[in-house]
């Protein structure tokens, strides 16, 4: 399959083995329902990135899972030798949030539930009265963390959070932290209401030189989708956090994150348009600007796959 043939929101990619692994929201309508699961799809070449072989389900819920809805944007990452899948889900009773999933084989899974509230039940590791959504992962100084969105349905001016994780990524391991909100952005504007500011899809990209970053999306004054970059001041997570004046990219597009190809390139992931059935991944390369202290991203079309 090339991959403007594969339908698919928020695409996260793996370079494992020489292949290239590519997962994402992967339901024909993520919106109504009801969750199918997740597919992912391998590169048939090695080191290509233009044909991919699949879908492979990598998550089918079992009868008893806690959630029928809102199967969103997941993400794979290796930690002590195993696979996790964080994921977005709707609770048939409750907020939705962002879980962990762990695979009982390879990085194609199966994956099977994971992670669980403080109680014990399993469900969101996030908190269970916030509405969240598109959690990643990420360790600093050795300790896990969940960076994901607080909801701008709830709070109006959506916040990225920080939560610190158990060393086994089976619950949160303390209290959210935000970072930032929404409406800091200068090229972010409100959505539908006064007030309303969206944050969507986070990825944290430490840069060759030392710095964090971190991408994120939201829409502009035309209500385009966009995706920009936030730079941590201290290159900690903790921040402060310092946003980008102009989005990376502007083309109703967005949800990005960040791989380096067999060569070593950096490649941009990202789906546009924002409209379903439409959605299709675009890699682009991009580099650190050098003028920046590689603290800013650049986007190369001529290496655009």
């Amino acid at each position: 399959m090339r991959i403007s043939d594969i339908q698919i929101r928020d695409p996260f990619v793996v370079l494992e083995g020489g292949r290239y692994y590519l997962f994402g929201s992967t339901d024909k309508d993520i919106w109504k329902g009801p969750g199918t699961g997740f597919d992912g799809y391998v590169s048939s070449v090695e080191g290509s990135l233009t044909g991919f072989e699949g879908p492979f389900p990598v998550f089918r819920p079992p009868e008893d899972f806690w959630s029928a809805t809102n199967f969103w944007a997941p993400e794979v990452h290796p930690y002590q030798g195993r696979w996790y899948m964080f994921a977005t889900f709707k609770p048939k009773n409750g907020r939705r949030g962002t879980a962990i999933l762990k695979s009982e084989g390879g990085i194609l899974g199966p994956y099977s539930p994971w992670s669980c509230s403080a109680s014990g039940v399993s469900g969101p590791v996030s908190p269970g009265d916030w509405e969240c959504l598109d959690g990643t992962f990420f360790i600093e100084n050795g300790i896990p963390y969940l960076v994901f969105c607080h909801e701008w349905q709830q709070v109006g001016d959506g916040e990225i959070c920080a939560l610190p994780l158990t060393r086994d990524l089976r619950q949160a391991a303390g209290a959210a932290v935000l970072l930032f909100h929404a409406s800091e952005a200068p090229w972010s504007y409100e959505l539908r209401a006064p007030g309303s500011y969206v944050t969507d899809g986070p990825f944290m990209y430490p840069t060759q030189k030392g710095g964090l970053l971190m991408l994120w999306s939201s829409f502009d004054k035309e209500g385009n989708y966009c995706m920009g970059v936030a730079r941590s001041e201290d290159g900690t997570l903790s921040g402060p956090w310092v946003q980008e004046q102009e989005p990376l990219y502007h083309g109703d597009g967005g949800h990005g994150m960040l791989f380096r190809s067999v060569e070593g390139t950096l490649y941009l992931a990202f789906h546009t348009p924002n409209q379903t059935p439409f959605e299709r991944t675009r890699f682009v390369a991009v580099r650190e600007a050098p003028d920046t202290g590689g603290l800013c991203m650049v986007l190369n079309h001529k290496e655009e796959v």
